[in-house]
C-alpha cells in the first residue's frame, strides 16, 4: 500500500511510519519542514505539489495539528483550532480533486470531545459530548469545540469515493522519548508520581502496539466509517493509573499533588492542567463490537511492557 501521513512527524506519526515501513508499505509524510527521505513539504492550508502524493494513494492518515502539549493561551488555542481545521479542509479538497482518490481517509480526532465525567464511560453511541459541564474551567469548552470543528471538516468534505473514519484517540503510550509515557515515567522516577487533585479523574489510554493494530484493522475493514474511539477498554482513575506505573517502574512512593501544585508543574512543563484534571473515561465500543482484540487491554500489564521496552530499546 501507499500511505500518506500529513503531519506525520510527531509521536503518533513516528509510531505508524515505523510500523508500516517495517511491513513493506510505502509511507509518505507531509510536513512543514521536510528533512528525511519520504517527507514532502506542505503548509497545511493550501494545495500544492504534495497533492500528487495523495492522488493514487491507498490510505491517508491526517495527523496534522499544533501540539496540545503547550500552555493554553488564547494564541495557542487559536493555533490548535486553525491547524486542525484548515489541514482537514485542504486534505478533503485534495482528495475530492484526485483522479484516483484514496480508498480511506483516517482523520485524527480526540477523546477530549467527550464530557468530563466520573459515573459512566463514553462509547461512540452513548457518550456525552462535552462543552456544557458545570464547575469546569470555561476554556475546556474550547477544546471540545476544536474537536467538533475538526471532525466536521472531515464530515463535510465532498469525497464520495473515499471512506472516512474519525479517530477519537486517547493518550497514546509508547516508550519513545518525549511522549506522554516518557514524561509520566520520568515524574515517577523523580518521586512525583502520586495522584493529582485526589486522583479520582479517569485517564483513558492506548498502547502503541494496539494503536497500530487498530489502524490496520480499520484499513482492512471497508465497512467501518464515522467516529471510532481509539482507547484501551480499561480506563482507570488517575490514582490507580499512577500506582500501576510506579509498580512497573519499581518506585514505591509518589508524592501527591493538589490542583495548585499541578498548575505549577504544568507551567514548568509548558503544558496545561486540562491534560491532568479532565476525567476522560472512554471505551472502544465500536472496535470491540466489530471483533477487534486488544493485546494490551489492562494498564498494569501494558505499563510493565512499556517500562521494559523503554529500558531495552535505549
Amino acid at each position: 500500500m501507499k500511505i500518506v501521513i500529513p503531519g506525520g512527524t510527531g509521536q503518533v506519526g513516528a509510531i505508524l511510519k515505523r510500523a508500516f515501513t517495517a511491513a513493506g508499505h510505502e509511507v509518505v509524510v507531509l510536513t512543514r519542514n521536510p528533512s528525511r527521505p519520504g517527507e514532502l513539504a506542505w503548509d497545511g492550508r493550501t494545495p500544492g505539489p504534495w497533492a500528487e502524493a495523495i492522488d493514487g494513494s491507498d490510505v491517508v492518515i491526517n495527523l496534522a495539528g499544533r501540539s496540545v502539549s503547550c500552555r493554553y493561551t488564547e494564541a495557542n488555542m487559536r493555533a490548535m483550532m486553525d491547524s486542525r481545521v484548515h489541514s482537514a479542509e485542504v486534505v478533503g479538497e485534495v482528495i475530492a480533486a484526485a483522479t484516483k482518490p484514496p480508498a480511506l481517509w483516517l482523520q485524527m480526532s480526540t477523546a477530549t470531545l467527550y464530557a468530563h465525567r466520573f459515573d459512566a464511560p463514553h462509547d461512540e453511541a452513548t457518550g456525552i459530548i462535552g462543552g456544557s459541564e458545570p464547575d469546569v474551567p470555561e476554556y475546556w469548552e474550547y477544546s471540545v469545540r476544536i474537536a467538533k470543528n475538526w471532525e466536521r471538516a472531515q464530515e463535510q468534505a465532498a469525497t464520495p469515493h473515499t471512506r472516512k473514519v474519525a479517530l477519537r484517540a486517547a493518550m497514546v503510550m509508547s516508550p519513545d522519548r518525549g511522549g506522554v509515557f516518557d514524561v509520566l515515567r520520568r515524574m515517577v522516577r523523580l518521586g512525583l508520581g502520586g495522584p493529582v487533585a485526589g486522583g479520582a479523574q479517569y485517564l483513558s489510554w492506548i498502547h502503541d502496539q494496539d494503536l497500530v493494530r487498530a489502524v490496520e484493522f480499520l484499513i482492512a475493514r471497508d465497512d467501518i466509517e464515522g467516529p471510532v474511539n481509539l482507547a484501551a477498554p480499561g480506563p482507570l482513575p488517575h490514582r490507580a493509573f499512577m500506582r500501576a506505573l510506579r509498580k512497573a517502574t519499581g518506585v514505591s512512593l509518589g508524592l501527591p499533588a493538589t490542583k495548585w501544585m499541578a498548575s505549577i508543574g504544568a507551567f514548568v512543563l509548558r503544558t496545561d492542567t486540562e491534560l491532568l484534571l479532565k476525567s476522560r473515561r472512554v471505551i472502544p465500543g465500536r472496535l470491540l463490537a466489530e471483533g477487534f482484540s486488544f493485546q494490551h487491554p489492562a494498564w498494569p500489564e501494558a505499563a510493565a511492557d512499556l517500562v521494559r521496552r523503554a529500558r531495552t530499546e535505549r
